[in-house]
C-alpha cells in the first residue's frame, strides 16, 4: 500500500467516522434533547416531535443518496463528500448552540427537526462518496480490503460519541451535564469538522473519475441513466433485495436490536448492557477488515450471503441463550407461570407505530402492550366479539379496560390502576422487575454478543466493494448509494419498531426475530440466483 493510498483510506474513513459520530449523538442524548426542546409542548406533540427528529435522519437518507450521488457523478467524488461533511458538521454544531424551547418556543423543535433532516441527507451522500472514492483508488484485487476500512467507521463513530459523552458527563457531573454540558459533544464537532475538511482538501480527485472526465465520458443525467434504464435499475433492485436489505437487518440486529433486547426485554441495567455491547464491538471490529480482505480472495457473494444464512439459522438459539445468561429469573418465570390473553381478535391491533401518531386504546391492545413491555410471554385465546380482554396468570384472572371514548385524564387514571394491578400479579408469578446483576453471566454474554457482531462483519465488511463493482463509473455514486441507504435507512432503521410490534401481537419475546430472519433469507436466495460475483471486475469501465 502506497503512502497516497494510505492517506486516501485514512482521510475518507476519518471523515466518515466523524459523520457517524454526529449522527449518533442525537440518539445517545435523545432523553436530554427531548427535555430541552420538547418540554413546552403537550406530551403527545412532544412525543411526535421527538420521534420525527429521530426518524428523520433515517427516512431522508435515500434522498440524500439520490441528490449527492447525482452531484458526485456530475462534478466528482472529492468535492461532493466535502460538501456532505460540511453540512453534517455545521448541522451538528448548530444543535450545540440552538436555544431551547424555553428561550425560542416552537421555533426550537422545528429547527432541530430541520437540522436532523440535513444530517440524514448528508449521511446519505457521504457513504457512497467515501466508498466510491476509496475503491477507485484501490489496486485491482484489493478493493475489498481497502473499502473494509470504511465499513469500520459506523462502529467507531458510535464508540467516539459514547466516549465523548461519558467523558463530559464524568467531568461535569449529571446535573451540570443535563443543564448545559450536553452541548459540549455537539460543539466539539466543529473541531472534528475542521480536521476532516483540511485533510480532505489535500486529496486528489479519484483517478478513475478524472480519466473518465478527461475523455468526456461522464454521464449528463446520472439519475435517469441509473434508474430510468431497466438494465441499470434491475441491478439496483438486485443490489437492494439481494444484498443491502439482508446486510442491514443483520447489522441492526447484531448492534442495535441486541442492545434493545438486553435493556428493554431482559431488563439489564443500561450501563451494563452498553459495556457488554462495547466489549463485543471491540473484539469484533477487526473482522470487518478480515472479511473485506477475504472477499478479495474468494468473492463477495459467499461471505455476504453466508453471513445472512448463518444469522438466520442461529438467531433463535443465540437470543434464547442471551436470555438464559442475562436474566435467568425471567426464563424460569416464563416456564413456570404461563400467561394467556383472552380477547376478541377483532379488537387486537398490530401495534406498528413508527412515527408516534397512532393510539392503541382497545382493551386487547392495552393488555398486550403491558405484557410486551414487561417481557411476559403469553398465548392468545379467542373470546366472543365485544368481550373486554382479560389476562390469566396461573390461577388468577385480571380484566383490562376499553380506553376508547375516555378523556385523557380518565385514560391515564385507568391505565395507572391497571398497570399497578398487573405489575403486582406478574411479580407474584416470579417475573422480575429487572435482571439481577449477581446472576448475569457476563463472559458468556460477551461471547454471544461477539458472535452476533461477527455476523455483522461478514455481511458488512465486503458490501461496499460489491456495490461499487456492480455499477459503471459514470453512474456509480448515484446507483450504489440509493440501494445502500434504502436497505440500511428503511429495512434496518425500522427493525426495532417492527420487531416490538410483532412481539406485542404474538406474545413471544423472540417473535420479532422473524423480521430479520425473513429479510436475510430473502436476500440469501435473491442474491444466490441473481447477484453476480464482482470481485474481478475492472472499475475503468465507463459504461
Amino acid at each position: 500500500m502506497t503512502a497516497e493510498e494510505r492517506k486516501v483510506i485514512f482521510a475518507s474513513s476519518l471523515g466518515t467516522v466523524f459523520e457517524w459520530y454526529d449522527f449518533y449523538l442525537y440518539g445517545s442524548l435523545s432523553a436530554i434533547i427531548a427535555a430541552q426542546f420538547f418540554s413546552g409542548v403537550n406530551p403527545t406533540a412532544a412525543f411526535i416531535f421527538a420521534l420525527m427528529a429521530f426518524a428523520a435522519g433515517f427516512a431522508v437518507r435515500p434522498f440524500g443518496a439520490i441528490f449527492f450521488g447525482r452531484l458526485g457523478d456530475l462534478v466528482g467524488r472529492k468535492y461532493t463528500f466535502l460538501i456532505t461533511i460540511l453540512i453534517m458538521g455545521l448541522s451538528t454544531f448548530i444543535v450545540g448552540i440552538l436555544p431551547s424551547y424555553a428561550a425560542w418556543g416552537m421555533a426550537a423543535p422545528i429547527i432541530l427537526v430541520i437540522l436532523r433532516l440535513f444530517q440524514g441527507l448528508a449521511l446519505g451522500g457521504e457513504y457512497g462518496g467515501a466508498a466510491t472514492y476509496v475503491a477507485e483508488h484501490a489496486p485491482h484485487g484489493r478493493r475489498g480490503f481497502y473499502t473494509a476500512w470504511i465499513q469500520t467507521t459506523a462502529t467507531l463513530g458510535l464508540f467516539l460519541s459514547l466516549l465523548v459523552i461519558l467523558g463530559t458527563r464524568t467531568w461535569l457531573g449529571e446535573e451540570e451535564f443535563a443543564a448545559w454540558g450536553w452541548r459540549i459533544p455537539f460543539l466539539l464537532s466543529i473541531v472534528l469538522l475542521g480536521v476532516s475538511v483540511w485533510i480532505r482538501l489535500t486529496l486528489n480527485e479519484s483517478p478513475v473519475f478524472k480519466r473518465m472526465k478527461e475523455e468526456g465520458k461522464t454521464s449528463k443525467a446520472p439519475l435517469t441513466e441509473a434508474f430510468g434504464r431497466w438494465e441499470n435499475a434491475k441491478v439496483a433492485l438486485v443490489a437492494l433485495f439481494g444484498g443491502t436489505a439482508g446486510q442491514a437487518v443483520v447489522w441492526y440486529t447484531g448492534q442495535f436490536y441486541a442492545l434493545f433486547f438486553l435493556t428493554q426485554t431482559l431488563k439489564v441495567e443500561g450501563a451494563t448492557a452498553n459495556i457488554l455491547i462495547a466489549i463485543s464491538l471491540l473484539i469484533g471490529t477487526p473482522f470487518f477488515i478480515v472479511f473485506g480482505w477475504l472477499s478479495d480472495k474468494i468473492g463477495r457473494k459467499p461471505i455476504i450471503l453466508g453471513g445472512c444464512l448463518v444469522a438466520a439459522l442461529t438467531y433463535f438459539p443465540l437470543f434464547s441463550l442471551i436470555t438464559h445468561y442475562a436474566n435467568p429469573a425471567l426464563e424460569q418465570a416464563q416456564a413456570s407461570a404461563p400467561v394467556t390473553v383472552v380477547a376478541d381478535p377483532g379488537e387486537c391491533s398490530f401495534q406498528f407505530n413508527p412515527v408516534g401518531t397512532s393510539q392503541f386504546v382497545s382493551s386487547c391492545d392495552i393488555a398486550k402492550s403491558f405484557l410486551a413491555r414487561n417481557s411476559v410471554n403469553y398465548s392468545n385465546e379467542a373470546a366472543p366479539a365485544g368481550t373486554v380482554a382479560s389476562i390469566r396468570i396461573g390461577e388468577r384472572t385480571l380484566s383490562s379496560f376499553p380506553g376508547a371514548g375516555l378523556s385523557a385524564e380518565e385514560f391515564k387514571g385507568r391505565t395507572d390502576a391497571f398497570n399497578t394491578s398487573m405489575t403486582d400479579a406478574i411479580r407474584a408469578a416470579g417475573y422480575p422487575a429487572k435482571a439481577d446483576p449477581e446472576r448475569i453471566n457476563k463472559p458468556m454474554l460477551v461471547l454471544l454478543l461477539t458472535v452476533l457482531v461477527l455476523f455483522v462483519t461478514m455481511v458488512y465488511g465486503p458490501i461496499a466493494a460489491l456495490l461499487v463493482e456492480l455499477f459503471p463509473t459514470r453512474i456509480r455514486y448515484t446507483a450504489m448509494s440509493l440501494p445502500y441507504h434504502i436497505g440500511n435507512g428503511w429495512f434496518g432503521g425500522f427493525l426495532p419498531t417492527t420487531a416490538f410490534a410483532m412481539v406485542a401481537a404474538t406474545g413471544d419475546i423472540y417473535y420479532g426475530l422473524w423480521y430479520p430472519i425473513i429479510v436475510a433469507v430473502m436476500t440469501f436466495f435473491i442474491g444466490l440466483f441473481l447477484m453476480p460475483e464482482t470481485k474481478d471486475r475492472d472499475l475503468r469501465n465507463w459504461h
